[in-house]
C-alpha cells in the first residue's frame, strides 16, 4: 500500500506515472532481500534480516559513462562511499549500492567486481562506487555478515525499471523509522509543462526517528500513537540488555560498562536518500538538489540527530556523453552541456523536497510488521489508524466525513497546506 492508493497526497505536485525514482527514464533499481531464522541471536547463524539495494544511473554503461551529480550530509553518523570523488569531480561513475551499515565493505567489492568484469579487456581500470548504509541491528544479525558478493550481483542482474519494491525489501528489509517498521520507500515528482516538465525522483533507505516526532503530511502521527500504544522495538533491545544484566547479576557476574552506542535508539538510525532527474543540471546545481531533501526528511519530523547518518545524493541525466571511459583516454578536449538557469530552478527543488517526504511515507506505509533477533518486534504503521488521526486534523481522504472533535480547537480541524519547518 502507498500513500496515492490510501488517498494521502503529499505536497503540490503531482507525481510521475510510477510516483518512483524510475520515473526518470533509464534508472533502474533492484534488491536482493534476506530473511531466515528466528528466535535467539546466533552470531553468524542469524536470524537474517537484511540485504541490498542498486540504483542504476541509465540505461548505458554507467562505469564508463558517468553523470553530472552532488551530494550533501545532513547528519555525518553514518556512510556513503565515493562522495569525495563525487565533489571533487561533480560525476556519479557507476552504481549506488544501500546496504547494513556492516556490510558496506563487501557491497563496495561486489560492484568493483562487476565493473571489471565488464572492463577485463583492458589493461587499467578503477572504481570507487557509492554504498550507503544504515544499522539494522535491532532486528537483523549485523555481526554475522550474511550480505555476499553473490546477492549484489543478484540484485543487479534484477535492476530494472517499472514498478518498485518497496518496504521490508533490499537494503531497508531489517530496518525501523520513527519506531514503526520503516525501509525502502520511492516517489516522483513532475514539474509543470511551462517549468520545463522534468521529472525528479527519490529513494530512501529509512531508519531513523523517535516516535513522537513522526509527522505525515503535517499531522503528529507519532503523538497521536505512542509507545505506550504500539510498542517499539528500540524499548525490547533495551528490556534484552537489561534482563542480561539482572541474569549475570543473579549468577554473581558483572557486565562491563558499556557505554550507550551513538547508532542504536530511536535517536540513533539513519536515512539514505537517492535523488535523480531528467534534468540537465551541473554538478553544483545537483548538490543544491541534494540539501533541498534534507527539507523532505525534516517535514517527516526529523532532527537529524547525533546517531543519525543522514546522507543524500543526487544525480542528473540531463546531459548525457559527458565523459568516455570515465574521463581516460577520451580524445576530445571539449563537451557541451546545458543547465537550467537559475530562475528556473525552483520547481525542481520543491519537488525534491515532495518526492523525498513522499518517498519516506511510502516506505512507512509498505513496510509490514516484522519479527527480528530475540523476538524484537517492529510493528507496522495501521493504515486505518492513520487515516482516522490525520481526518481528526483535517488532512487525508476522510476529512469531509470526520466530525469535529469537541475537546479540539476549531482550527486544528481546517484543513491547509503545512508549514515546510513543521512538517
Amino acid at each position: 500500500m502507498r500513500a496515492r492508493e490510501l488517498g494521502i497526497k503529499i505536497g503540490l505536485l503531482e507525481p510521475g506515472e510510477l510516483d518512483a525514482i524510475t520515473d526518470v527514464p533509464g534508472v533502474r533499481v533492484g534488491h536482493t532481500t534476506l530473511i531466515s531464522g528466528e528466535g535467539p541471536l546466533a552470531v553468524g547463524q542469524g536470524p537474517v534480516r537484511t540485504g541490498v539495494t542498486v540504483v542504476v544511473p541509465h540505461e548505458d554503461d554507467v562505469w564508463t559513462e558517468p553523470v553530472f551529480a552532488g551530494c550533501h550530509r545532513l547528519n555525518g553518523n553514518g556512510e556513503l562511499t565515493g562522495l569525495e570523488w563525487v565533489r571533487e569531480s561533480g560525476f556519479l561513475g557507476g552504481v549506488i549500492g544501500i546496504t547494513n551499515t556492516h556490510s558496506v565493505g563487501v557491497v563496495h567489492d561486489a560492484l568493483i567486481a562487476h565493473a571489471a568484469r565488464s572492463r577485463r579487456n583492458e589493461s587499467v581500470f578503477w572504481s570507487l562506487p557509492v554504498v550507503g548504509e544504515t544499522y539494522d541491528g535491532a532486528l537483523n544479525d549485523i555481526n554475522g555478515f550474511h550480505v555476499k558478493p553473490s546477492h549484489v550481483d543478484a540484485a543487479l542482474a534484477a535492476a530494472s525499471g517499472g514498478p518498485v519494491a518497496e518496504g521490508n525489501v533490499g537494503g531497508g528489509t531489517g530496518m525501523l523509522c520513527h519506531e514503526f517498521k520503516g525501509g525502502i520507500g520511492t516517489a516522483s515528482r513532475r514539474v509543470a509543462d511551462k517549468d520545463g516538465g522534468w521529472v525528479v525522483g527519490a529513494l530512501v533507505q529509512a531508519n531513523y526517528g523517535a516516535r513522537e516526532l513522526l509527522r505525515i503530511d503535517g499531522v503528529p502521527v507519532g503523538q497521536e500513537i505512542p509507545v505506550s500504544e504500539v510498542p517499539s522495538p528500540w524499548d525490547q533491545v533495551d528490556e534484552l540488555g537489561s534482563a542480561a544484566t539482572r541474569t549475570l547479576a543473579m549468577q554473581g557476574g558483572h557486565l562491563p560498562h558499556q557505554p550507550h552506542h551513538p547508532r542504536s535508539g530511536p535517536e540513533g538510525g539513519s536515512i539514505i536518500v537517492v535523488l535523480a532527474t531528467n534534468a540537465p543540471l551541473l554538478p553544483h546545481q545537483c548538490t543544491r538538489l541534494a540539501q533541498r531533501a534534507s527539507l523532505g526528511i525534516a517535514r517527516m519530523g526529523s532532527i537529524a540527530s547525533h546517531g543519525s547518518g543522514d546522507l543524500i545524493i543526487a544525480f542528473a541525466t540531463g546531459n548525457r556523453g559527458l565523459s568516455r571511459t570515465a574521463g581516460e583516454e577520451d580524445p576530445r578536449r571539449t563537451v557541451e552541456a546545458q543547465m537550467v538557469v537559475d530562475k528556473a530552478v525552483n520547481p525542481l527543488f520543491q519537488a525534491a523536497v515532495e518526492a523525498t517526504e513522499a518517498a519516506i511515507v511510502n516506505a512507512l506505509l509498505a513496510a509490514e510488521t516484522m519479527v527480528g533477533r530475540d523476538g524484537i518486534t517492529a510493528h507496522a504503521l495501521d493504515h486505518e489508524r492513520l487515516l482516522d488521526i490525520m481526518a481528526r486534523y483535517g488532512r487525508g481522504p476522510r476529512t469531509q466525513a470526520a466530525p469535529t472533535s469537541p475537546d479540539r480547537e476549531p482550527s486544528a480541524a481546517k484543513p491547509g497546506p503545512p508549514s515546510p519547518l513543521a512538517g
